[in-house]
């Protein structure tokens, strides 16, 4: 029998597989955190014979070359893939033995990146499981733009192409097991779902309903901003990841806290939203370590900018320095743990704003208050249904954008709360005076707040 462990990192919205039988096992597009993958082949009593990758990936670091190193696994890298190290090149066909009466066979699919390649998981002569990579997601497709501007759309029918292979070389109970499509920005929209097979997909996966044509002419409407931090992933990823190095970074003063900030680097609050907003040093930003750390950081922070990271825990900075591992923020400057109060200069105080609901927004726009309501979600989010009057600058793109922000006292909100207290902290570190409106989206049209695009 053979079995299949999914490992995944929620936070980018990814996951990665081990496969195997009873002695032997291969992992799939793995983590750089790579000792998550080392345990769990330990728990299972199985040799990593091989690991592979179905792309160069353009939103994460890989940890595929140095689990190689550990292992001495070979490294499958698809052969058209440019890259700096020794690896196995794959091409379309070819067949390695994983266990007793287990193979794992590539299967070319091009399309999220042009050299692109899934690997179909066989068991005594019978298809059993493909992992899809960033081709054929739970109801879509990986994104096709990230690769060259210019190759977009051909990548996009390509893209179509490589699901119908998946879906005429396969049978309806194989099992679909994608790298992409649970929160990912490398997903072309949004995935539903947890699990699904071959047949499942050929029903429900517009790459498979639809002619090519509306296909790619949909899923290019739709295409949103890419994290600006994907230019760097390729080039690591080609290049070859470094070992990763997760001992505790040097401990910071309330002194060198500040001196930090004087020189424009970047101090970030891991603390919760509902924490930072009560108390904080004066100039950091809040990026919960609960939240989509590692995505929205590396999106926003100007690239090999220093870091230095406050923490409630050292338990939480540790995980907070293996999450901004994977998106190849390296080692943080600086940090300090445990109360703000701690992290002052003698002489300072803590800064805080206020936390309320859509329905304190309400009653704010009904008194006449001197009110900027500042939409920081995405655009296709704000395309349906936005607060009536708000000012629109995403998320990503506000730290450049902050003098567009009206005068006025700000109360900034998102779909849930997470990236409006981002946002809050941006605008609350140059002085402005700011509101988190900390609440879903649906109390705002309850409130009778919003409006529709065409009103």
């Amino acid at each position: 029998m053979f079995f299949v462990d999914t490992l995944e990192t929620e936070g980018l919205g990814n996951r990665s597989y081990l496969a195997g039988g009873a002695a032997t096992a291969v992992v799939v597009d793995p983590p750089r955190d790579v000792e998550r993958v080392v345990a769990a082949a330990a728990g299972r009593g199985v040799r990593i014979a091989y690991v592979v990758e179905t792309h160069i990936h353009n939103d994460y670091v890989t940890g595929g070359l140095e689990l190689s190193r550990l292992t001495g696994a070979q490294y499958l890298v698809p052969a058209s893939a440019r890259v700096s190290f020794d690896r196995v090149p794959v091409v379309d066909g070819d067949s390695v033995a994983v266990d007793s009466g287990l193979s794992l066979r590539a299967l070319a699919t091009p399309g999220h990146t042009p050299h692109h390649t899934a690997y179909v998981l066989v068991e005594d002569g019978r298809e059993v499981a493909a992992f899809t990579g960033g081709s054929l997601l739970i109801g879509t497709v990986g994104r096709p733009d990230l690769v060259e501007p210019r190759l977009t759309e051909q990548l996009a029918r390509s893209q179509h192409a490589s699901a119908h292979r998946l879906a005429g070389e396969l049978h309806d109970d194989v099992q679909v097991l994608p790298t992409h499509g649970f929160g990912s920005f490398c997903s072309s929209s949004q995935a539903e779902g947890d699990a699904t097979t071959i047949g499942k997909e050929r029903t429900g996966n517009d790459a498979l309903t639809q002619d090519v044509d509306t296909f790619v002419a949909q899923m290019l409407a739709g295409l949103e901003d890419v994290p600006a931090y994907y230019a760097h992933m390729g080039p690591v990823n080609a290049d070859g990841p470094a070992p990763v190095d997760l001992t505790p970074p040097r401990a910071a003063d309330g002194e060198e806290i500040a001196q930090r900030l004087a020189a424009g680097e970047w101090v970030v609050d891991l603390r919760s939203r509902t924490a930072f907003s009560q108390g904080h040093v004066a100039g950091t930003f809040n990026f919960e370590a609960e939240g989509k750390l590692a995505t929205y950081l590396a999106w926003l922070i100007p690239w090999g900018k220093p870091v230095t990271l406050l923490a409630a825990s050292a338990e939480q900075l540790a995980e907070a320095q293996r999450e901004l591992v994977r998106v190849g923020i390296e080692r943080p400057a600086a940090a300090a743990t445990g109360e703000p109060s701690s992290w002052l200069r003698t002489g300072d105080d803590l800064r805080s704003f206020p936390r309320v609901d859509f329905a304190t927004l309400k009653q704010a726009l009904d008194r006449g208050d001197d009110v900027v309501v500042l939409d920081v979600r995405r655009d296709s989010e704000r395309a349906d249904e936005r607060v009536r009057g708000s000012v629109h600058i995403p998320l990503h793109e506000l730290h450049k954008r902050t003098g567009e922000v009206p005068a006025g006292v700000v109360w900034v909100h998102c779909a849930g709360g997470m990236r409006a207290a981002i946002a809050a902290s941006l605008l609350d570190a140059e002085g402005r005076d700011v509101v988190a409106v900390d609440d879903g989206f649906d109390a705002a049209r309850n409130a009778g707040l919003t409006v529709t695009a065409s009103s």
